[in-house]
């Protein structure tokens, strides 16, 4: 093949590599626009895992790049005065220049022309095309290839929030990744610094847009913003000055981050790679880790498949899913350092922590494997706050206190239709189901949604608290609960409101019924669905009665013995229609603006904290968001409402999302609500319980250890096993949680069978 690499970075010059090695009658030419020693970066960072992959691709380059590589196993975080340290991570930079250079010797030996300073203008492509059979675009974030071919190639670039500039500096950080922060007097400034050589290690300066701006770095020269830059950060630099080699860049070089990810990667006989297919933040360090690996799999693929075209399209469907794999973990990464100021104010055990696992690529259990000894205090720490000194049992055993509640762990048993009340009142399956879950070791059982009335149930077969008989069955439950386990009870209390009066939820979800449908409530006339009837726009004496409906059933749940109480004003159900401007139309003092919108809500919920128990704790659950692009409740008001809720003596919300309306298009994945209950904790101070696809102790332990959340709620987990928490913790080599005492020798069995990394199947 005649192949032309555009671009002459690391994916350019490692592909054309890899053909030659594959073939050596290949004829490729690598085309460079700068000179050969040119390079606009400082340092190059790779894990162990993309070294191995080098050497077996590439013995001889492997080699001579591991001759120049700086190892670290440590990550160093100084923050407020204090220096955490943690290793076990395992990697190693490169001076990107160097690495450049490396990779042209050995293309060099390998028989590949070099052509620098070639500047190929858009309308030189097409000959390129013409002239080769394959063209590789590398030609790196700003490539020209993409941008004249963008109809097919369909590029999505998202431009981040920060501002940051790459610079180097002579002071070694010879002894771990470094990260430090600043307050100076226009807000946070923070660094990333690591050694690439014995005399030089890359700083790259990050701060938000507004300290940028206050700072006035935008109107500085290079040489300005890098003093002030040199100031900030003068007792980390020791004297030593910071670099830059942007010069050839107008201005203070500063830049926001793009994220670029094409639809496609291939067009004809043109493939992208690198930077001009996908951007990963330099803040988890993939960029040149996923090129190169690129390069491998395209090599491989074009020698292995019958043709380009089906090579190429094995290269994006397998490269694609590590892509956005790396992408999804960058994404993370990004926000965290996005809203960092969010958690400066954590101590710094839990900012250190919080800084680790910001990705989600390291969990509790992965930081255990890499500093066991700096885990366990961490965790020794997160229990003195819990008031159990001496203790390294995970974040998740950890007892917590609400008013006078206090629970002997932080795992919830979220609130999930059963749908097997009659007449509203709960039967034996609600007795076994939550007595089963309460016997298994969480430290909270929430109940279903428990309707206030008969109207306001979701379907015939949910529970109410409107009636004697749904008391006394409760109260049989409460009972035993508390007589044989050491669990709470959380009453959630709701209205259907709009969703009201449909079928069971095995049948059609929020389906109407098709027969003996009810009148319904809401914020507004506006029915759940186009299928759904049409609800009654509340008046003032519907208010009213069914806030003293509310009331009535929290008065209830307090006789039935309940611990806690939740108003339900999330998922599109009554409270929620007025809080959510997609449902909520009123032009009166209920609708509008969100003070007006939670003006009625706020009126039910101080109601119900008047008439619940002052020693007892009083939750609320809320959508975050409404997952409907451009409208509808944003996570910046949901912080306001929490705000709010904590006005009105609200002790802890339940953060949800969704199912305010049938036109959200919700962002799916592990623990894909948490960053909800994340920013209300660390905005407002407010406690929160974090809901939403969290189904391993990891997890749990990782949320709560990051001060994310500070209880986990379990939802399906629980219907699969209501014994969840005993299991995670004889996972977990924990033998400290009470078990019920007929059940201590399949406890004692399980315990000797997790010790051998045995189960029960």
């Amino acid at each position: 093949m005649r192949i032309a690499c555009l671009g002459g970075g690391p994916a350019g010059l490692y592909f054309a590599i890899s053909m030659k090695l594959h073939d050596p009658s290949h004829e490729i030419v690598v085309v460079e626009r700068n000179r050969a020693d040119d390079t606009f970066g400082w340092g190059v960072v790779l894990s162990d895992e993309t070294l191995d992959n080098l050497a077996r691709n590439d013995a001889v380059s492997a080699e001579r790049i591991r001759e120049h590589f700086a190892y670290w196993d440590d990550i160093a975080v100084i923050h407020d005065g204090t220096k955490t340290v943690s290793t076990g991570h395992g990697f190693c930079g490169i001076g990107r220049q160097r690495l450049l250079i490396l990779l042209q010797e050995r293309a060099r030996e390998l028989g590949i022309e070099l052509r620098f300073e070639t500047d190929i203008a858009t309308e030189a492509i097409d000959g390129f095309r013409r002239e080769f059979d394959l063209v590789l675009a590398a030609d790196g974030l700003n490539s020209r290839t993409r941008q004249a071919f963008a109809e097919a190639f369909k590029p999505d670039i998202d431009v981040r929030d920060c501002k940051f500039v790459w610079l180097g500096t002579r002071q070694t950080f010879n002894d771990a990744f470094t990260f430090l922060f600043e307050k100076t007097e226009h807000g946070w400034v923070w660094a990333h610094a690591y050694q690439f050589d014995k005399e030089t290690a890359t700083f790259i300066v990050e701060c938000s847009e507004a300290t940028w701006r206050a700072f006035g770095f935008g109107e500085m020269s290079q040489r300005e913003s890098i003093a002030v830059c040199e100031r900030i950060f003068a007792r980390h630099l020791g004297g030593h000055s910071l670099m830059t080699n942007a010069h050839h860049i107008r201005g203070s070089a500063w830049i926001n981050f793009p994220r670029v990810l094409c639809e496609r990667w291939s067009f004809e006989n043109v493939v992208l790679m690198g930077d001009a297919a996908a951007t990963a933040h330099f803040s988890i360090g993939s960029g040149t880790k996923l090129a190169l690996e690129s390069a491998i799999a395209l090599a491989d693929y074009l020698h292995s498949e019958p043709d380009m075209a089906a090579a190429f399209a094995r290269y994006e469907e397998e490269r694609r899913t590590e892509v956005l794999r790396l992408q999804s973990a960058a994404r993370n990464s990004t926000e965290w350092f996005e809203q960092v100021e969010r958690y400066l104010d954590l101590d710094p055990v839990q900012f250190n922590y919080s800084l680790l696992t910001r990705s989600q690529r390291i969990s509790h259990e992965n930081l255990r494997l890499r500093d066991p000894e700096w885990l366990g205090s961490a965790e020794r720490w997160f229990q003195r706050q819990a008031g159990v000194p001496d203790s390294d049992r995970a974040p998740m055993f950890a007892p917590f206190r609400l008013r006078d509640m206090t629970l002997a762990n932080r795992i919830v048993v979220s609130p999930m239709a059963q749908y097997r009340a009659v007449d509203g009142c709960p039967t034996d399956w609600h007795f076994v189901h939550y007595a089963e879950r309460a016997k298994g070791g969480a430290g909270l059982v929430h109940v279903e949604m428990t309707c206030v009335s008969p109207e306001g149930r979701i379907t015939p077969g949910c529970p109410g608290f409107y009636a004697p008989e749904h008391e006394a069955a409760w109260r049989r439950l409460c009972d035993f609960v508390h007589a044989e386990t050491p669990a709470k009870l959380c009453a959630q209390i709701g209205h259907s409101g709009p969703k009201g009066s449909t079928q069971l939820g095995w049948r059609e979800m929020d389906a109407p019924l098709p027969e003996n449908n009810w009148p319904l409530l809401a914020a507004s006339a506006v029915p759940w669905s186009e299928r759904n009837q049409v609800p009654k726009a509340m008046d003032r004496g519907d208010m009213d009665r069914v806030r003293d409906e509310f009331v009535e059933a929290a008065r209830m749940a307090d006789r039935a013995g309940f611990d806690m109480v939740e108003v339900h004003a999330a998922h599109g159900y009554l409270l929620s229609s007025f809080i959510t401007p997609l449902t909520n139309h009123r032009d009166d003092e209920y609708g509008g603006s969100l003070e007006n919108r939670l003006r009625y809500p706020l009126e039910v919920i101080r109601a119900v904290r008047a008439a619940w128990p002052a020693h007892k704790p009083l939750s609320v659950r809320i959508s975050a968001s409404d997952w409907v692009e451009g409208e509808g409740v944003t996570p910046d008001e949901a912080v306001a409402i929490a705000r709010l809720l904590q006005a009105a003596d609200v002790d802890i919300v339940d953060v949800s999302a969704g199912q305010t309306s049938t036109r959200a298009r919700p962002v799916y994945g592990r623990m894909f609500q948490t960053p909800f209950s994340d920013r209300i904790r660390n905005e407002t101070g407010m406690a929160t319980m974090a809901v939403g696809n969290i189904y391993q102790a990891d997890h749990v332990n990782s949320i709560l250890m990051a001060g994310r959340a500070d209880l986990v709620c379990l939802a399906r987990p629980h219907l699969a096993d209501p014994y969840w928490t005993l299991h995670a913790a004889a996972g977990l080599g924990d033998s400290q949680c009470d078990w019920p005492l007929p059940y201590g020798p399949g406890r004692d069995q399980l315990q000797r069978l997790a010790e051998r990394g045995e189960g029960w199947v």
